[in-house]
């Protein structure tokens, strides 16, 4: 007498293909998700809204007539500069929210379920970059409100949008890596204090230019990614050079996340 042997069902999740029009739907639900969160934490609007007008007050305010004899006269100079801080910051939050999901085990939820296997960590990033759309608006509204006025077009504010959005989208590969690679959201932000923080410091966000500073400092802060940033958005937001600027910006863009994005979507897949 023999024994038949029957195999067991396999996942669907893990098995079967889903078709773009599934994966864009799943990836559109998941990033729906992460934005109709805010409802039931508004803890985390008060973050994308709050903090933004804060750093708008205090540096227009506190450093403005030191620096440039006026508010008026320094918020053309901080203004594009908080927004490109505000966006490495915010970046940082798709690795937290990401590494949340983890600990917590709905990323284990997603894994059983019969969707695109990419949709949690697209959803994520779609989410993300819609909050930093609103962190801008709100610190273009302040700015606006105190005195910052637009010195080219309406179509120059679009594009500071969408290279501001591009650029964070790049950086924030670095964040999903770090995401996969601990094991507590606090480390994701421990990350970004100690990364983060000088290199935005380390930049023309918060001065015109970097005459007088000693030579070795002043070649690391030309030679950043977001000081040149920083100069494009000044560039489409009052006036100046722009394309140097923007193509540099988005290369280092491109080759941070060459580095990080495989090295993510590794580590995704090992969990998956």
């Amino acid at each position: 007498m023999s024994a038949t042997r029957i195999a067991a069902p396999s996942a669907p999740g893990l098995t079967r293909r889903v078709p773009p029009a599934t994966a864009a739907r799943n990836i559109a639900t998941l990033a729906w998700r992460n934005l109709v969160q805010i409802k039931h934490n508004p803890m985390e609007l008060l973050d994308l809204s709050i903090q933004p007008i804060m750093f708008v007050l205090l540096f227009a305010y506190v450093f403005g007539p030191a620096m440039a004899g006026s508010v008026e006269a320094y918020l053309p100079v901080v203004i594009p500069g908080i927004i490109a801080q505000n966006a490495l910051f915010a970046g940082m939050t798709t690795g937290f929210g990401l590494n949340t999901d983890i600990t917590k085990g709905v990323f284990d939820r997603f894994r059983s379920l019969p969707i695109s296997r990419s949709a949690p960590l697209a959803g994520r990033i779609i989410a993300d970059t819609t909050k930093q759309a609103w962190s801008m608006l709100v610190l273009l509204s302040v700015g606006f409100a105190i005195g910052f006025r637009l010195g080219t077009s309406p179509l120059a504010l679009l594009g500071a949008f969408v290279l501001l959005l591009a650029f964070a989208v790049l950086f924030s590969w670095t964040s999903v890596y770090i995401a996969m690679k601990v094991n507590e959201p606090e480390k994701v932000q421990i990350f970004g204090f100690v990364v983060i923080f000088p290199l935005s410091f380390l930049s023309t966000a918060f001065i015109p230019s970097t005459r007088g500073i000693p030579g070795p400092v002043a070649w690391v802060m030309d030679n950043s990614p977001v000081t040149h940033l920083v100069e494009a958005m000044r560039g489409l937001l009052v006036g100046g050079p722009v394309m140097d600027h923007a193509l540099i910006a988005l290369a280092w863009g491109v080759g941070i996340s060459l580095v990080f994005a495989p090295l993510s979507l590794r580590a995704f897949k090992q969990r998956a």
